[in-house]
């Protein structure tokens, strides 16, 4: 009699603990049931699942809002750590490289591995050459084109890198350069004067440019 009731009431008590964030709960099956903004995650034991309600959904798992409850929903792919839904992948387990949602462990042809990613060739510039700077952007300070003084304005190019295996490529991958121009803004900038100090900053070395602008 008195082991028993030692067993009930240790049971009564492994109930109570998880039941505390569910809005509904069975005594063996945990939550079946969460608040609005939790999501319910079950885990099998057995024969059976047992629920629980979490903030958010743990690795392997993505969260699926529903009309009546959100639930915790398993990635496809074993290899995914995260995913955006269960067929996209948004960070593979170690020793894989994301690939278009997928997780591989070799990249695919016209791509090469850099960190936990395959890039694609395509959207680099050539072999250790740089693009064309870009436009310079609007004169802008907290977000306007007027009402002060002075402003600024950026523009980058994009660099290849300079390797020839693509082991070399992911070592001296760098992803732009920027220059940052201040600029007085539209409505006061006269012409032929000077228009303000330019930093260039290569993200990939160790200095940084700061000389004078002119508007010829």
């Amino acid at each position: 009699m008195g082991s028993g009731a030692v067993q009930k009431q240790s049971a009564h008590r492994e109930t109570s603990h998880d039941c505390r964030s569910c809005l509904e709960c069975s005594r063996d099956n945990g939550c079946v049931r969460c608040p609005e903004r939790l999501f319910l995650f079950l885990q099998r034991d057995g024969m059976s699942h047992h629920g629980t309600c979490l903030h958010a959904c743990p690795p392997a798992h993505f969260g699926q809002r529903g009309k009546d409850i959100n639930r915790c929903m398993r990635c496809r792919s074993l290899d995914c750590e995260h995913c955006f839904d269960r067929e996209f992948c948004t960070k593979c387990k170690p020793g894989f490289k994301m690939s278009s949602g997928k997780c591989v462990t070799h990249c695919p042809a016209g791509t090469y591995a850099h960190q936990t990613d395959c890039l694609e060739d395509g959207l680099l510039a050539p072999l250790g050459e740089w693009s064309e700077w870009s436009e310079w952007s609007a004169c802008l300070r907290e977000g306007v084109t007027c009402g002060f003084r002075w402003g600024k304005q950026t523009r980058t190019r994009i660099g290849g890198p300079s390797g020839r295996t693509p082991e070399e490529k992911a070592a001296s991958l760098c992803p732009s350069h920027s220059e940052t121009q201040r600029c007085r803004m539209k409505k006061k900038c006269p012409t032929g004067k000077l228009l303000g100090n330019v930093v260039f900053t290569c993200l990939c070395c160790d200095f940084v440019f700061d000389g004078m602008w002119w508007n010829n």
